[in-house]
This record gives structure tokens, C-alpha cells and sequence, in this order.
């Protein structure tokens, strides 16, 4: 079974599943943790922040997940027999997924309740804290959501941006083991996004996959038609991501319909490439989709709600981007939707969220350990190991499992 096929192929059929660890997230310990729950549950892509550290922690538990992958089975999970595909975000200019939080803790009135702590769903604001006797925001942990923002009584808290730098991406495809790239863009940046692209494009024959997540705006299919037109040479595999309400995923059920409504309406524009949900998918999404319609259904076959699929894809020209991708000449093949469906969905507050007991558990051990070790590491804790596989496997297996 070749690689394109375990993963590209999850797109034909229309369960691709992607864990966002978060664009802005630099928490190590947790993104190493998430990679290695998410990883052994079965998902396609891991999505990280552009930056050497994370990638590298991102990497360590691809490794970990391998080495567990018999024992995950074992346990009645089905992890796929590869690696999933590890992705960086790139944006083209001012985005709130590339933003921090920033306050100044000593400015802070003495009788504020703090509503700003007790809102940020990444436990990213704390104030005296047992581990560092720290008060403010954890840079690494915080992915710019701005929920702290307007919760603020008195204005104190603002946020910081940055633009990636394209000339980074060069040592990253080339030696870390990153092999797909997502690029953030807004409706109307088509010359930013064409320097991007151009300070990128030398690397694209070596990536996999190419994600472009674009938020709604008026003119947003004539944007991204202009947006195909510049992407040359075209990568192997063209996802694109429709992000309905960004980050906001853990709010509540509701907040998926935005997600949904976006996809539907960039699969009546019949773009070449896939379609993949992203801003606000949880729980509900999947049942949504299947509700209307928008998603292909699964075949049985395996277990666990995994059902893998038999058939061998070959690499090429079957894999190139098309509004409705054709199957190859291999009778085992799926065959085309009869009508334009939803190949995935990307998952990041919701998917952080559902874990968030595990790692807070991990937290808390290496605190109590502190001084014996610095870092606790999941699979050194069996029980939270599994507990965190099967959070994880709750989530991943309503894309995986047969309809």
C-alpha cells in the first residue's frame, strides 16, 4: 500500500480527517501528546505551527505513535499503517490564527475577577502560577482566539501579529519531515498571496499536499479561482479549506453550521481540488454533513469504526486536483459522488478541548515531579495514554467509520 494511498486517498473517499494543533500553538509537550492520541486514532494530517521546535515535537510523536501502533491495535484501535502527513501553515499577511495575546498583569486592578483567565479555553492566562510563579499570558500556549479581548473590563489585553517567513519553508520540506504546507489567505490579497506562492513554489514538487483556507467575504470564488491560476507547478493534492468561523469550535454545537454553510457554497463553484471544513467543526459537524447530504457514504469494512478499505491507488496523474476526483483504472476503486461532497474536515480548538483533562492531568504530574524530571510524557502514563487515544478515537471515527 503506498503512501499517497493511505492518505491522499482518504480525500477521494471522502474521510479525511486533520488534527490543527494551531498555527500560532507552541506548546510543546501538548502538540507532542495530541500528535500521538490523534495519530494512533486513525487521523490523515497534523497540522503545526511553522517553527523548528514544534515541527520537531510534532515529529517526536509521529515516532512514538509508530512504535505504539501494534499495541493501539491490539487495544481494538486501527492507526493506518503510515505516518500521517505533517503540515505547516503559512499565511500571506495579517490572519488572527498568527496572533498572541499580550497584557501587562500589573496593570491589572486588584478587585478584577478576572474573566479573562477563566474564558481562555488553552489555559493560556493565569496569574501566580504554582509551576513558575508566573502571571500573564504562556506565549505557547496561546493561539490567538481572542476570546480574552472583549471579556477584558478594562481594555488591558491586545494582541500581536506576525507574517510567516516564506524563506523558511526551504530547510522544513527539506530536512524535518514536513511534507504538506497550508497558506492562509483573505479575500483581496491575491499580490500577497502571489509572493508567497512564488517564494515557495521551488519546494512544491517535494510536498504531498497543498491546503489553501480562505474565510468567507463578498467575491470569495472569483478569489480563489484567481488563487488556482497562480498556483504553479500544482501540487500533488489541492485541498480547500473552508474556514467558517475560525477557533471556535469548543463554543458550542452551533457554531459548526458556519463551517458547513461555507463548504457548500465553495462546492457549487466546482473549484478543482477537494473541499475540506475547518472554523467551528466539533461534534456536530459530521452529523450535519450526513444530514444534508454532503458527505460520501463509507463502505463496511474493519473494525472499531476504522473501515479500511482494500484497493491500490497508483501515484500521478489520479491524484491531481479536480472538482470531483476521478478514480483510477483499478476496479477496486471508489467511484465518483453523484453530486459535489465534502472530502474532510480539519478539527483544531474542539479537537485540543477534548483532550484537555488528559493533558491537564500530565500538567499536574509534572508539576508534582518537578523535581525529578522536567517533562512528564504521555506514554510513560498508560492509563492517561489510552484515556487520550480513545477521546481522540470518539471524534476521528465519525469520519472513519462506515455510514
Amino acid at each position: 500500500m503506498t503512501y499517497l494511498y493511505d492518505r491522499l486517498h482518504a480525500l477521494e473517499q471522502g474521510h479525511w480527517f486533520k488534527l490543527i494543533c494551531g498555527a500560532s500553538f507552541q506548546h510543546l509537550p501538548a502538540v507532542r501528546s495530541l500528535t500521538i492520541a490523534y495519530t494512533l486514532a486513525g487521523a490523515d494530517c497534523i497540522d503545526v505551527a511553522c517553527d523548528p521546535a514544534v515541527i520537531s515535537a510534532a515529529c517526536e510523536g509521529l515516532q512514538v505513535a509508530a512504535n505504539l501502533a501494534k499495541y493501539a491495535e491490539n487495544k481494538g484501535f486501527f492507526p493506518q499503517k503510515t505516518s500521517p502527513l505533517l503540515m505547516v501553515s503559512l499565511n500571506d499577511g495579517e490572519d488572527p490564527h498568527f496572533r498572541k495575546a499580550r497584557f501587562d498583569y500589573t496593570t491589572c486592578p486588584d478587585n478584577c475577577h478576572r474573566p479573562c483567565e477563566r474564558i481562555c479555553p488553552a489555559d493560556a492566562i493565569v496569574f501566580n502560577s504554582i509551576k513558575n510563579d508566573f502571571s500573564g499570558v504562556i506565549s505557547e500556549k496561546c493561539y490567538g482566539c481572542g476570546r480574552c479581548i472583549p471579556a477584558c473590563p478594562y481594555d488591558r489585553i491586545y494582541t500581536s501579529s506576525y507574517v510567516s517567513t516564506p524563506g523558511a519553508i526551504a530547510p522544513l520540506v527539506l530536512s524535518s519531515g514536513v511534507n504538506a504546507i497550508e497558506i492562509h489567505t483573505q479575500v483581496g490579497r491575491l499580490a500577497e498571496f502571489r509572493r508567497l506562492w512564488q517564494a515557495i513554489s521551488p519546494w512544491v514538487e517535494r510536498l504531498q499536499l497543498v491546503a489553501v483556507s480562505c474565510g468567507d467575504g463578498e467575491g470569495m470564488i472569483d478569489y480563489l479561482r484567481a488563487l488556482y491560476e497562480e498556483i504553479t507547478p500544482k501540487p500533488r493534492g489541492l485541498i480547500w479549506q473552508t474556514d467558517g468561523r475560525p477557533m471556535s469550535g469548543d463554543i458550542g454545537d452551533g457554531t459548526t453550521l458556519a463551517a458547513v454553510k461555507l463548504g457548500q457554497k465553495v462546492l457549487t463553484a466546482n473549484l478543482p481540488g477537494y473541499v475540506q471544513l475547518a472554523g467551528g467543526t466539533n461534534s456536530y459537524t459530521v452529523a450535519k454533513l450526513k444530514a444534508m447530504g454532503l458527505l460520501r457514504e463509507r463502505r463496511q469494512g474493519g473494525q472499531r469504526g476504522q473501515g479500511r478499505q482494500g484497493g491500490q491507488r497508483g501515484q500521478g496523474s489520479n491524484l491531481s486536483p479536480s472538482s470531483s476526483p476521478s478514480p483510477s483504472s483499478s476496479p477496486s476503486s471508489p467511484s465518483p459522488p453523484s453530486s459535489p461532497s465534502i472530502a474532510g474536515v480539519a478539527y483544531g480548538s474542539y479537537a485540543r478541548v477534548l483532550l484537555s483533562p488528559v493533558l491537564e492531568q500530565l500538567e499536574a504530574k509534572e508539576v508534582n515531579n518537578s523535581s525529578v524530571q522536567s517533562t512528564v510524557r504521555l506514554e510513560a502514563e498508560p492509563e492517561l495514554l489510552w484515556q487520550a487515544v480513545e477521546l481522540a478515537h470518539s471524534l476521528v471515527s465519525q469520519l472513519k467509520s462506515p455510514s
